[in-house]
């Protein structure tokens, strides 16, 4: 038996419901910024991945206010052209929850969690300390998705990795030292750490 859902008859709170219950797992994005005044933003997304390697892109899904206004991410990047993606692990995700919160524009999220800002080598905006990885991004191009939802590609032009985390010879990223988590529906969340390897095939 099959149960099937006419998208175009949903709401979009059904929609999403049924999108972050099974497009699973996601990969988490702790978002540094800054506005045109230099304050620090930082807010976690899971609408995010990698999508190109050449040139090196990266994609974010920056939701708008109720009243359709930017909330702080999309406003600084639109003044700012410039964003810093952090990769959470299990160690920083209490802290990437806490950057989560509604908090008035102009405060420090990353002191509100504990978290360190790093001065960015190539753009405005900081990388967190206690990230295991980090990606300076330069805005590519934006995509508006009616009026609720920004699809926001950035480039990524620096990067940041905890000592240990990658191989500097051969490039290799340990996941394990990632310890990234990711998001599946609802509040539920999951690690990374059961893992198997499957070959690719060969014709």
């Amino acid at each position: 038996m099959t149960i099937s859902f006419d998208f175009e008859a949903l709401s979009e709170r059904e929609r999403y419901k049924l999108m972050i219950g099974t497009i699973i797992p996601r990969p988490i994005a702790l978002v540094t910024t800054v506005d045109e005044h230099g304050r620090i933003n930082a807010a976690p997304f899971s609408f995010f991945n990698c999508l190109s390697a050449d040139p090196p892109i990266l994609a974010l899904g920056v939701e708008n206010n109720p009243d359709m206004s930017f909330k702080d991410t999309g406003h600084n990047i639109r003044m700012t052209e410039v964003f810093t993606v952090n990769i959470v692990s299990f160690s920083i995700a209490e802290a990437m929850h806490v950057c989560g919160s509604k908090y008035p524009r102009g405060v420090d999220e990353l002191k509100e969690a504990g978290l360190t800002a790093m001065p960015g080598q190539k753009v405005a905006s900081p990388w967190i300390a206690e990230a295991p990885a980090a990606f300076e991004c330069r805005r590519h191009v934006t995509l508006e998705l009616g009026k609720s939802r920004q699809i926001i590609m950035g480039e990524i032009i620096y990067a940041h990795y905890r000592d240990g985390v990658v191989d500097p010879e051969g490039l290799r990223v340990d996941p394990t030292q990632v310890d990234a988590v990711a998001r599946l529906g609802g509040d539920t969340c999951s690690t990374t750490r059961d893992r198997f390897e499957m070959l690719t095939p060969k014709l």
